[in-house]
């Protein structure tokens, strides 16, 4: 089994939001991607621009970073 990124974006939730887990830990629901940064800085990750789209970073389920709210 190959490494898992640390950081999964669930898909977006019928209430609205995305849940974040960060290295199996639930941090909470970002709504949009400033609330996904604000994640990454308390964990003490890069919050680059860049490293959104990482894939060895960011595992996005069920839409990009451009998926906030259900369709």
């Amino acid at each position: 089994m190959g490494e898992e990124a640390p950081v999964v974006v669930h898909p977006v939730s019928p209430d609205g939001g995305r849940r974040v887990t960060i290295r199996g830990e639930s941090v909470g629901t970002a709504f949009n991607l400033f609330d996904l940064l604000e994640f990454l800085r308390r964990a003490e990750l890069p919050e680059a621009d860049t490293a959104i789209d990482d894939p060895e970073l960011i595992e996005w389920r069920g839409g990009g970073p451009e998926v906030w709210s259900a369709p």
